[in-house]
C-alpha cells in the first residue's frame, strides 16, 4: 500500500508573489502554471466570502497540500 503525505502551508507565512515549494519533493508550485503539470487542484473549500482552503496534489510525489490563510489575505485585500 502506497502511502500519502499531507501537508498544510500557511499562504500568511510564504515571501514572494504565491510560489511555494512541495514541502516533500521541492517542486516548485506557482498559482500561474494553469496547465497542471506540477499540481493538481483536488478540492476547494470556500465559505461565504470566498475561498477557505483549496487541497492541490503535488504531481512529483503526489503529496497532498493544504492551502490555508485565504481568509486574511482576503482581509487584506
Amino acid at each position: 500500500m502506497k502511502q500519502i503525505h499531507v501537508y498544510k502551508i500557511d499562504l500568511t507565512k510564504i515571501e514572494g508573489s504565491g510560489e511555494l515549494s512541495c514541502p516533500r519533493c521541492g517542486t516548485i508550485i506557482s498559482p500561474d502554471d494553469v496547465t497542471e503539470e506540477k499540481y493538481s487542484v483536488l478540492e476547494a473549500k470556500v465559505k461565504e466570502h470566498g475561498l477557505k482552503e483549496p487541497v492541490i496534489r503535488c504531481n512529483t510525489c503526489t503529496s497532498k497540500i493544504h492551502l490555508t490563510g485565504f481568509s486574511l489575505l482576503q482581509k487584506l485585500s
